[in-house]
């Protein structure tokens, strides 16, 4: 089988996630349930303005295995979306899929306040 050529553009797989008729609001609730994926979440929503952001950048003080895992549950639950692209895994948060699901629930996230405890001293732009 001939080589893929090296200028050839491989689109960003996205992830399964539920469709907006899938998403569950027991499990949401539970996803949300945890302080760190709450974090992640208001730090997309408001720090990155819902824009797609890797995963490194949230800066959050776990290691990157316990941030792998709070990513999953986040997707899983239908918060975020997430395209891996080699090494690269970026998200995004849902807005319309989730305003539409469960309308209000994003404001009641962005306007939480994120403990400082959470957060590494000195966190990405």
């Amino acid at each position: 089988m001939p080589a893929a050529p090296v200028d050839s553009v491989v689109a960003p797989e996205r992830l399964p996630q539920p469709t907006v008729a899938e998403m569950d609001l027991p499990v949401v609730l539970d996803a949300l349930s945890d302080p760190i994926r709450l974090t992640i979440l208001h730090r997309y929503l408001v720090d990155a303005a819902g824009g797609v952001r890797s995963c490194g950048w949230v800066g959050v003080d776990r290691p990157k295995s316990t941030l792998t895992h709070h990513f999953r549950v986040l997707r899983e639950a239908g918060l975020l979306e997430q395209h891996q692209e080699g090494l690269t895994r970026s998200s995004r948060v849902r807005v319309e899929d989730v305003q539409q699901r469960f309308p209000g629930l994003l404001d009641l996230v962005a306007a939480w306040q994120v403990p400082a405890t959470v957060m590494r001293e000195e966190v990405p732009a």
